[in-house]
């Protein structure tokens, strides 16, 4: 078994945390050793506050400021980094990058204990460069790439993402393909009512339920969403908006025209239960990103049989290609949803043909047992290699 230090976030909720929470977990299940080593200690100029918290048994660093997208950690965060590792001794540091200053310190800190490092990258990305915020996502990117070359093993999760870093100089060699993956026994279609499931549905009532689940941020797109849905007529349809983020008071405003109950302003949702039975009681998942990694939202919709529609950003029109979903451009998607949904609200049977199909591409590829097999590999071949 490996002993792995996993750097990465607890909180505030996002992709990067689920990802985190799900990977170590099924890493614990199989018998490996983790050491979770996160932001968890604000910090001020007065503090001395030990590198332990009473309710956390490993280690928390202390930061300045946190936020969903980057963290600025305290001065004293190197140090007290470097001594957590020397004191764990751990065969593998794995860092789910979390867009922190400090991620460009970690492969010269796991160079002199002589610990492999391996990272997983997750800014979200469009290739094709199509808009500002594509533009913004590709100078993190540009700014990453050098201390990327110098990891021992990056886990990207498409094809599209690798080309990407290699043409910024991170060697093919350097980077495995190891896409996201979501537990299919959890994330599954609706088969027994039960009481999460009721007070969901007790809540959406009983019209048909389009969903978006995710971060409300400009690089999401969510506006565009609600332009197209303000204009479709509805037919017993109602739009759910999951989620929390800078845009989301805003965009409140802007669509207070939007009757209730054709639009639900959920809020964020912490509950793992009840997220997975909005997702049961939804008919169609859409993602209209500007940018994006890998959509864990997209795999988990997916992997409940929900019809997906998402843009071709990131690695999220790779996962719906030939038919498990609906791609559409980054260009215009407000005219293309325009055309889209209607053609969803008027036919319940094609979704529920996309939704089975959604469900069979995760089985084929996007499950969590896939990912850890893939990983297991990395860390094992890593580990064999510092030793010898």
């Amino acid at each position: 078994m490996v002993h792995i230090a996993w750097l990465g976030k607890k909180s505030p909720f996002c992709g990067n945390v689920t990802y985190g929470n799900s990977t170590t977990e099924e890493l614990k299940a199989r018998g490996h050793r983790i050491s979770f080593i996160h932001f968890d200690n604000p910090s001020n100029s007065n503090s001395s506050s030990p590198l332990f918290l009473a309710n956390d048994p490993e280690v928390s660093l202390p930061y300045l400021i946190k936020s969903q997208v980057y963290t600025i950690p305290s001065p004293r965060a190197e140090k007290e980094l470097r001594l957590s590792l020397v004191r764990l001794k751990p065969d593998i540091v794995h860092a789910s990058l979390t867009l922190s200053p400090l991620d460009f310190k970690l492969p010269e800190l796991c160079n002199e204990i002589n610990v492999p490092l391996i990272g997983t990258f997750h800014p979200a990305f469009d290739a094709k460069n199509r808009s500002l915020t594509a533009s913004t996502q590709q100078l993190t990117y540009q700014l990453y790439a050098p201390s990327l070359a110098k990891f021992d093993k990056i886990i990207v999760f498409s094809e599209l993402q690798k080309i990407f870093l290699e043409k910024l100089g991170v060697t093919k060699e350097k980077q495995i393909i190891i896409p996201n993956g979501v537990n299919e026994n959890i994330w599954k279609p609706f088969c027994e009512r039960n009481k999460k499931y009721d007070q969901v549905k007790n809540k959406l009532g009983d019209e048909r339920i389009f969903l978006y689940m995710g971060r409300i941020a400009n690089e999401k797109n969510v506006e565009e969403l609600l332009r197209s849905w303000r204009q479709t007529k509805k037919n017993n349809c109602k739009l759910v908006i999951v989620g929390d983020g800078p845009m989301k008071p805003t965009l409140e405003n802007s669509f207070s025209n939007l009757n209730e109950d054709k639009l639900i302003w959920w809020g964020p949702e912490l509950d793992l239960e009840t997220r997975v039975a909005i997702m049961q009681i939804a008919e169609v998942f859409l993602l209209p990103s500007l940018v994006e990694g890998l959509s864990l939202s997209l795999l988990e919709a997916m992997s409940t049989g929900t019809a997906c529609v998402a843009t071709d950003a990131g690695a999220d029109g790779e996962v719906l290609d030939n038919g498990a979903g609906i791609v559409i451009s980054t260009d215009n998607v407000s005219t293309q949803l325009k055309t889209i949904i209607p053609i969803l609200v008027e036919h319940p049977s094609f979704t529920k043909y996309l939704g089975g199909k959604a469900r069979n591409r995760v089985l084929e590829k996007y499950t969590i047992t896939k990912n850890i097999d893939s990983l297991e590999k990395v860390y094992i071949e890593l580990k064999d290699k510092f030793k010898s």
